[in-house]
């Protein structure tokens, strides 16, 4: 069974304003004025760029008569090298202020580039947790995606190619001073990307409310979003232009960062690092691919409390035993990767299976985020779950 919030005091970290709602993009200006943003630095992609979401926010900078720059060179799954070509942009452009706009790459970018950029020392001296010691940079975040919940997280995650792995700034540094999350920029956001994060948001709300570190403040977060994304998700995917849909994803991936932010994520995240650092897949496929595998694994160290995910689900649960809800939560969650065309299994992306003990290998060692989860789990245990994703 698992145990929570027993004679445990508990903070709550989030940006530090948070601004949400249709039309909220529009409030840049205020809060670039309240910020003392001269020269901002707008980090993003190049898609981002291309959909012409990036001209919301030029535009009210342009009225501001503030001097901005555009670096839109973030890539999916960004490599430690773009911190450092960010970091030089900024320095070079004599920036004094960081915009994020884009998915959660472009946030974790931006995020890295604010402490980065007057830390004397080594990129490498910041990994790892609490190794950041002040941000004198001013940071707003806007996601175009509804996925990560970066903007409300003090966690930015890296690929390091040569090492072929993924590595965490963790510092509460990283927390924006404003978090501006609005709907509109993510009306044109691609269907596989709004499945894909999705699943994401729906994974960190899951492994929230399953963590050993969940609290009641996060619990009621996590069923929140849970509820919201599970019904919203399906018909973003089919009409990308659906308004409450998008709205209510936008809500529930806000809802599952904070969540997740403060309660932490567990096995789900430390099978998916190893994936993404050796087979450069997209963070959300991987989460997703492997959530259910992982409940599955975990059902057994806390059944209870798969009823809470259930009711978050709107499934029925009168007169069902707990294993039987798990069960039907799991199948859920089945079948809503499948609606969004999440692929069914790792051989989907030809990886061998030869590999997966050198996969659980590396797994095992991300105990940052495998202490959250509720069931201790060995390396055997890993390759088992591998093996049943594949």
């Amino acid at each position: 069974m698992q145990v929570t919030n027993v004679n445990r005091v508990s903070s709550f970290k989030s940006a530090g304003k948070l601004v949400t709602g249709y039309g909220a993009a529009q409030q840049l200006q205020s809060y670039a004025q309240s910020l003392g943003m001269q020269r901002p630095l707008i980090v993003t992609d190049s898609g981002v760029v291309v959909s012409g979401t990036l001209d919301i926010i030029t535009e009210q900078l342009r009225e501001l008569k503030v001097t901005y720059a555009v670096f839109d060179q973030v890539t999916p799954e960004p490599e430690v090298e773009i911190v450092e070509h960010c970091t030089h942009a900024f320095t070079q452009g004599n920036h004094d202020s960081v915009i994020a706009v884009g998915g959660g790459s472009a946030m974790d970018i931006a995020k890295c580039v604010a402490v980065y950029a007057r830390y004397e020392g080594p990129l490498d001296g910041l990994f790892g947790e609490n190794k950041v010691a002040q941000r004198d940079v001013p940071l707003i975040a806007m996601p175009t995606t509804a996925g990560t919940g970066s903007e409300v997280t003090n966690i930015a995650i890296l690929s390091d190619k040569a090492q072929q792995m993924k590595k965490g700034i963790v510092s509460d540094c990283l927390l924006p001073d404003v978090a501006i999350v609005a709907p509109e920029l993510t009306l044109s956001c691609p269907r596989s990307v709004t499945a894909a994060s999705g699943v994401d948001a729906l994974v960190h709300a899951v492994e929230a409310y399953l963590s050993n570190f969940a609290t009641p403040i996060t619990d009621a977060l996590a069923v929140k979003a849970m509820n919201l994304i599970v019904h919203a998700l399906p018909k973003a995917f089919a009409n990308p232009n659906h308004r409450q849909a998008r709205e209510d994803m936008a809500t529930g991936s806000l809802l599952a960062g904070l969540a997740f932010g403060n309660a932490g994520v567990g096995a789900v995240h430390a099978l998916a690092y190893p994936l993404g650092g050796r087979y450069h897949l997209a963070h959300g496929v991987t989460n997703a691919l492997l959530l259910p595998f992982v409940m599955e694994w975990n059902k057994l160290a806390c059944v209870e409390r798969f009823r809470g995910i259930a009711v978050a689900f709107d499934e029925p649960v009168a007169g069902l035993s707990d294993d039987a809800i798990a069960d039907t939560v799991i199948k859920r969650m089945h079948k809503l990767c499948a609606d969004v065309e999440i692929p069914a299994g790792l051989r989907a992306f030809d990886i061998a299976e030869s590999a997966i003990p050198e996969l659980a290998a590396e797994a095992i060692n991300v105990e940052r985020l495998l202490r959250n989860n509720p069931r201790v789990l060995t390396q055997a245990d890993i390759e088992a779950i591998y093996r049943a994703a594949f």
